[in-house]
């Protein structure tokens, strides 16, 4: 694993995945100086609880919250990709906007979420983010090196690039972990920011402190340590 990528590329399908999955992973690769750019697959318009918010204004709200969250961290580079909300498929045409951002990034590392299903975890495996998850390691291999896949992208000056590694969130097999105490407070922070998605959840910070408590436990961390985990693979 690489401790500290010089630079990453985040791909999830919904505004405010990373935050759950990886917030404090990007607080600590930020604070170590790693260049952060988010790649949002879907346009999050399914999201929230509340029926009088019609879902165009639902649209424009996560994107405001995802750009707020990711402030919170010093990220300022959030593309989205505008993918229907809850109809997310590995489509060649999902490959090529994610093999765009790829090209025009150029991360040493790409964090995404996984394409399998977590049967311990189902509410991370929505089919959303499997979807999201399954375009970017096609993007990554082989599309985004390959001077061959989408020819137009290189007419945009969107030259080929190999990924080193690929950082998988709730993979049902995590073989890295990261220790995150010291930046959970910036975790709670981004989550806040998300707030259609986590107003109606009363104990947050309860059920971060103890997810990231059960993860720490398992990588066998000190006792009182947080921790976020990933299947790392190894992709150039």
């Amino acid at each position: 694993m690489i401790e500290i990528p010089s630079s990453a590329l985040v791909v999830t399908a919904h505004p405010d995945d990373i935050d759950f999955g990886g917030g404090g992973t990007i607080a600590k690769l930020r604070a170590a100086g790693t260049e952060i750019s988010y790649c949002i697959c879907t346009d999050g318009h399914q999201g929230g609880d509340d029926p009088t918010i019609s879902r165009d204004q639902m649209r424009k709200i996560r994107q405001h919250e995802q750009r707020e969250a990711a402030k919170v961290f010093g990220v300022s580079d959030v593309a989205f990709l505008g993918f229907d909300d809850g109809n997310l498929f590995p489509t060649i045409e999902l490959r090529k906007a994610i093999v765009a951002q790829i090209r025009r990034t150029k991360p040493e590392v790409v964090i995404t979420q996984s394409p399998e299903r977590n049967w311990e975890r189902i509410f991370a495996s929505h089919p959303d983010h499997m979807a999201a998850g399954e375009a970017a390691m096609q993007a990554i291999y082989p599309d985004a090196r390959n001077p061959f896949a989408f020819p137009d992208l290189l007419t945009q000056g969107l030259e080929p690039w190999h990924v080193t590694e690929a950082w998988v969130m709730a993979h049902p097999t995590p073989n890295n972990f990261v220790d995150i105490t010291d930046f959970i407070d910036k975790k709670i922070a981004a989550l806040h920011a998300h707030a259609s998605q986590t107003t109606q959840i009363p104990d947050l910070v309860e059920r971060i402190t103890e997810w990231g408590t059960m993860i720490a436990e398992h990588a066998q961390l000190p006792e009182g340590r947080l921790a976020e985990a990933f299947f790392v693979a190894a992709t150039n």
